[in-house]
């Protein structure tokens, strides 16, 4: 039986991830959350997991270098590779939206306007705004992206969001939602087609736990 790879994201998505795929009975793979190993094994060898950026996911699974992925919708979208999306895994439930001061909150998006948007997300942004008509200059941060507007950077910010609470702590506030994240499984095309019976039997497993 040829082992399958999985490619799993470094950060919060990690360790429910690992758990999840425990719950589905492939053992051993909580036990190097903390370890900082890269690469591991199922116990039964069946498996096989690399630790990667969230935004390297779906290059490896596109590629080929790993069969399957778990990552979040967010990444997808601003990388938009051409991987397979079977199944919303409900993880890491978030939002990418549009923040702006909230002393500015009447003049944000008006058309006739121009923006500078910091984001980590400029991909997504640029077909956000472009599908609305609203010119744009992105300016891509990769982290805090909250302190741009604070400091003049930037007029928005465009970014993932939890409770918002980090917005609001910054004087922001969302004035429009992008797109609902949350942790997708992510398949290469030619694997889901050579190795069809093992991995439609995973995604069922993985359905059964996401219901």
């Amino acid at each position: 039986m040829s082992r399958l790879t999985i490619a799993l994201a470094k950060g919060r998505l990690l360790e429910p991830s690992a758990c999840l795929l425990e719950r589905v009975g492939i053992r051993s793979v909580c036990g190097f959350v903390d370890s900082r190993r890269l690469v591991a094994e199922s116990v039964d060898g069946a498996y096989r997991f690399l630790v990667v950026k969230p935004v390297d996911v779906p290059t490896y699974v596109e590629y080929g270098i790993a069969d399957m992925g778990i990552v979040g919708k967010d990444v997808l979208l601003e990388e938009a590779r051409d991987v397979y999306e079977p199944v919303d895994l409900g993880l890491a439930r978030c939002r990418l939206v549009v923040a702006a001061r909230c002393e500015r909150i009447g003049d944000a998006l008006l058309p006739h306007r121009s923006y500078r948007v910091a984001t980590k997300y400029p991909n997504v942004a640029r077909r956000y705004f472009q599908e609305r008509g609203i010119q744009i200059e992105t300016i891509r941060l990769s982290g805090s992206v909250e302190l741009a507007p604070l400091t003049g950077l930037a007029d928005l910010v465009l970014d993932l969001v939890e409770t918002g609470k980090t917005l609001a702590a910054n004087g922001l506030h969302p004035i429009a939602e992008v797109a609902d994240s949350s942790a997708r499984l992510i398949v290469n095309r030619a694997s889901r087609k050579l190795n069809a019976a093992r991995i439609n039997a995973f995604i069922e497993r993985l359905k059964g736990e996401t219901v």
